[in-house]
């Protein structure tokens, strides 16, 4: 009997192992493109990769590029496996991901714009790296018999899609839409297997280094990689000539002083105690402090502008404003209301400033020497703002307190040791502003003999530093602006180590006064790769749940950042909170404006896309008029639309985006007189819940468009205006709930499957989002993306892709049609075809569509132009016209008299006569 069972167990045995080999097969041959918790809010972490607006998007790396010489690239993308043997790794071995598990951090107050775990961050090569992470698939959790009948449908799915294949594609070709069983895919591993379709080559001179050009030959041999590199990507000869100059000058010991003398007379860090009493600013102060506020702005958001300086002005300070050399709409508007008071000036320079760039310290310098030689202006303290603050107190309890300590200087220091911050903030290393960009070019040593020593670039600085530092000659100035002139983030270390090391030393405070907004783990995302070799942060902005760390006791008299609109109603509490409510009634009060464009501008200053997409809002605001306002026999109402828009603005009620306003010239055809109109167009909405309703229910919304935004969570493309060169994201907003994976399937006007791909959803995400890959042009009409649970549909939305009526802003040729308005070449928007999936979800495909897309591509003139509105109206709704001046249409309203005009009455935000008390607000 035993010798007997022993076969018996053993075929047994080889049977179950038969089994399970042909299950680990047939999941290796099915698990495709899983990837999980996309930009979760609540689980990731610092150091991720990002990007900014019509950047090429990586945002799971903590590397990019920038690092690298284009040899560098090319070894690295040799070294990548071909797509077939990375997902049998994947299956074999887990998967790969460019987001490193990390450690879940307590976050501080800490006031620098550095990643914390600035160490989890390799910033000497921004390459993409791949982490290998072990995890047990889903199915092989699952009972045998389970397992067979999963396979079991995946096979016979598969196979009615190979039988159902309208252009007959091989399978491979439509694997995409299967697999469920692998966790935590990154996205970033999703686009690499689609680089042979995606990939750049650039040109080279001989057989491996970039071409590089110079106005002069350099004065040394550059042999720096990293030198190398920012040649290679520097714009402008220029540039490149300014690039070669400094490292050369470097290399040959001539550029960065070795030693620098310390004048304070302390050794080690003066901690001077600060504290606020509530009850000082009720007595009255002897001689109070007068301060001069400098005012560092950029952007379009100028009615946010306006209300922050209502908020802190008062007739007895000064102001001091600076505008980006870019930001020509915030100037204009700057001027207009800084010409109505007498301790308002706006400088007669202008500097483009980017993010860490060298150019804000010369701002913060060239300001405070032209404050100091304002012989009328009679100051003593130096306080730095942006739009982003608002005073969390009021301005007589900042007088009464620094009148109390008018000796003293107010910075926030890192509280790291200095070696860490060192290498954290990338002081050791040399770095040139060129081009709108901070370049990386080596390394390099800090000076000897002095304390090095940063934190945030927002601080309070009294007249006698100010001075020093402007004027003084002394061997520590001198070289400290020398060593800043290359450095990266130089405002965030160049007044605290002159400070700390200077005879002025033993009046630093430890504390700048102002609340910042940090929360790394959404605001650390490298999302300044664009315009700077290093990884940096940025605060996030303030919602009404903050409103409790304004009630504080510690000295602190701002906070910082605030966006309109992102959220206003915080604005409003704090506003409220320290001057109380605007009379009942007052207009305006939940709505936000803000500029997109204006004529001065020229149209130069927006997109095709945008140009084309603003003259068929105005063509629907007319056919408004026409419909809604005009009698039969009369013309009183009908209108020929003229010219250019005048001005475009984004409009918010109670922070939620109402859509465009856009102003715009129309001929009255009654009396033939050009009259100012403007149209508010909203979009509809095109997220739809399937019906009947799924039993699945996290999602909670989804949204199509580009420049996301990680840190806020929201497309910055307000209204998600979009062109055929564009490239879409897909947005999914969750609520708590159990692990599940959906499908993502992208949908093109004509029913061509795009692109499709699982997501797996953790019990704590609530946002992802990816970017397809897809093959430029897209084809323009409607779009629709279908969100699915197995296989069941659970949500879809739409967006709109315009076919463009303007090329470099003029109109488009027939010549140019086919590199717009054709679609991808041979309908292939990614390598892989997803045809056959058409029959599976009855997405059919018919002749008459492709023939229609064919004629409609081929358009051009006024039928291009009624095609774009036809499109336009199906996706946007003209809600109301108005008119900016007299109308021969006796029914039209004045646009001042409208609650949603951009002329309609704003008072939180208009600036009047100084009060009685010397304030605004």
């Amino acid at each position: 009997m035993v010798t007997a069972s022993i076969p018996r167990r053993l075929a047994r045995r080889s049977r179950t192992a038969i089994v399970a080999a042909l299950t680990v097969l047939l999941i290796q041959t099915l698990i495709v493109w899983n990837f999980s918790n996309l930009d979760s809010g609540d689980e990731q972490r610092a150091g991720g990769g990002g990007s900014s607006s019509r950047e090429k998007r990586d945002r799971g790396s903590d590397k990019d590029d920038l690092g690298l010489g284009h040899e560098q690239q090319e070894q690295q993308h040799r070294r990548e496996p071909a797509p077939g043997a990375q997902q049998h790794s994947q299956a074999m071995n887990g998967y790969f991901s460019h987001r490193p598990k990390e450690k879940q951090r307590t976050d501080s107050n800490n006031e620098n714009s550095v990643p914390k775990d600035f160490e989890n961050i390799d910033n000497s090569n921004f390459a993409p790296r791949t982490q290998r992470h072990k995890y047990q698939t889903e199915l092989m959790k699952k009972p045998v018999s389970k397992q067979k009948e999963h396979i079991k449908r995946k096979l016979a799915l598969e196979a009615k899609v190979k039988e159902n294949s309208l252009l007959g594609k091989t399978s491979n070709e439509v694997l995409h839409y299967v697999g469920n069983t692998s966790k935590n895919t990154s996205n970033s591993n999703l686009k690499d297997s689609y680089k042979s379709s995606k990939s750049h080559h650039t040109k080279k001179s001989g057989s491996s280094s970039p071409e590089i050009k110079y106005e002069l030959p350099p004065k040394c041999e550059i042999t720096g990689k990293e030198a190398i590199s920012a040649l290679s990507r520097a714009k402008s000869k220029q540039c490149r000539q300014e690039i070669a100059e400094v490292y050369c000058q470097h290399k040959q010991g001539k550029l960065m002083p070795e030693k620098v003398t310390r004048l304070c007379p302390l050794e080690g860090k003066s901690s001077n105690n600060v504290q606020w009493d509530d009850d000082s600013v009720e007595y009255p102060t002897v001689n109070p402090v007068r301060i001069a506020f400098v005012l560092v702005v950029h952007g379009r958001a100028s009615r946010q502008l306006q209300r922050m300086f209502k908020a802190i002005y008062h007739k007895d300070h000064y102001y001091f404003i600076h505008c980006d050399k870019r930001s020509h709409y915030l100037h204009r508007q700057v001027l207009q209301f800084a010409s109505q008071y007498p301790n308002v000036r706006v400088t007669s320079w202008r500097m483009s400033t980017i993010w860490g760039g060298a150019s804000l310290l010369s701002t913060y310098l060239q300001s405070m020497r032209d404050l100091l030689e304002m012989s009328d202006w009679s100051w003593d303290f130096f306080i730095n703002l942006s739009a982003a603050d608002y005073p969390v107190r009021t301005n007589d309890q900042l007088v009464a307190f620094l009148s109390r300590y008018r000796n003293m200087n107010f910075l926030k220091s890192h509280g790291r040791d200095n070696a860490r911050f060192i290498r954290k903030q990338g002081l050791d290393r040399l770095f040139l502003e060129c081009d709108t960009h901070m370049w990386r070019l080596g390394d390099r040593k800090i000076p000897e003999g002095i304390n090095v020593d940063g934190g945030s670039d927002w601080f309070l600085l009294n007249r006698k530093f100010v001075e020093y530092v402007t004027f003084s000659n002394d061997d520590l100035v001198t070289k400290m602006k020398q060593f800043y002139s290359y450095t990266l983030l130089p405002a965030e270390s160049f007044f605290h180590t002159v400070l700390e090391n200077s005879p002025y030393c033993d009046t630093m405070v430890d504390n700048n006064l102002r609340i910042t907004n940090w929360n790394r783990k959404l605001g650390c995302k490298c999302q300044y790769k664009h315009i700077v070799d290093w990884c940096g942060c940025s605060p996030n902005d303030f919602k009404p749940s903050d409103f409790h760390r304004f009630q504080t006791s510690r000295p602190t008299f701002f906070a910082r950042k605030f966006e309109a609109v992102v959220n206003q109603e915080i604005i409003g509490q704090l506003d409220y909170y320290l001057y109380g409510n605007y009379p009942s009634g007052t207009p305006g009060l939940r709505s936000y404006w803000e500029n997109l464009y204006d004529e001065p501008d020229g149209i130069h200053s927006i997109s095709d896309v945008m140009l084309t997409m603003f003259h068929a809002f105005s063509h629907m605001g007319l056919k408004r008029a026409e419909s809604s306002l005009h009698t039969d026999g009369e013309n009183t109402c009908r209108y020929y639309p003229m010219g250019h828009p005048v001005s475009v603005h984004l409009y918010f009620l109670a922070d939620r985006f109402q859509g465009f306003l856009i102003k715009h010239h129309a001929t009255n055809l009654a009396v033939s007189k050009l009259e100012t109109l403007e149209t508010w167009v909203m979009p509809k909405k095109v997220f739809k819940i399937a019906n009947p309703t799924s039993d699945f229910g996290r999602l909670q919304f989804s949204e199509v468009g580009t420049e996301w935004d990680a840190k806020e969570r929201i497309f910055r493309n307000f209204g998600g205006l979009m062109g055929p060169m564009d490239e879409p994201i897909a947005m999914q907003k969750w609520g708590k709930g159990p692990n599940i994976t959906i499908t993502v399937v992208w949908i093109d006007p004509i029913n061509v499957i795009a692109a499709t791909y699982d997501i797996l959803i953790e019990s704590t995400a609530e946002y992802t989002h990816y970017k397809p890959p897809l093959n430029l042009p897209l084809r323009p009409g409607v779009w629709t993306i279908r969100i699915l649970h197995h296989w069941v549909p659970v949500a879809e939305t739409k967006f709109l892709i315009t076919p463009l009526t303007f090329s470099n802003r003029q109109p488009i040729k027939q010549e140019e049609l086919a590199k717009f308005h054709g679609g991808p070449p041979k309908n292939a928007y990614m390598e892989q075809s997803f045809q056959g999936l058409n029959p599976v979800l009855n997405i059919p495909v018919n002749t008459a569509q492709v023939e229609e897309a064919r004629k409609n591509a081929a358009l051009v003139g006024a039928k291009l132009e009624n095609l774009v509105d036809s499109l336009t109206s199906s996706m946007w709704s003209a809600v109301d016209i108005c008119t900016t001046g007299p109308s021969s249409c006796p029914v039209m309203q004045s646009c001042a008299q409208t609650a949603w005009s951009s002329l309609s009455p704003d008072p939180k935000s208009e600036l009047g006569l100084v009060k009685h008390d010397g304030r605004l607000r």
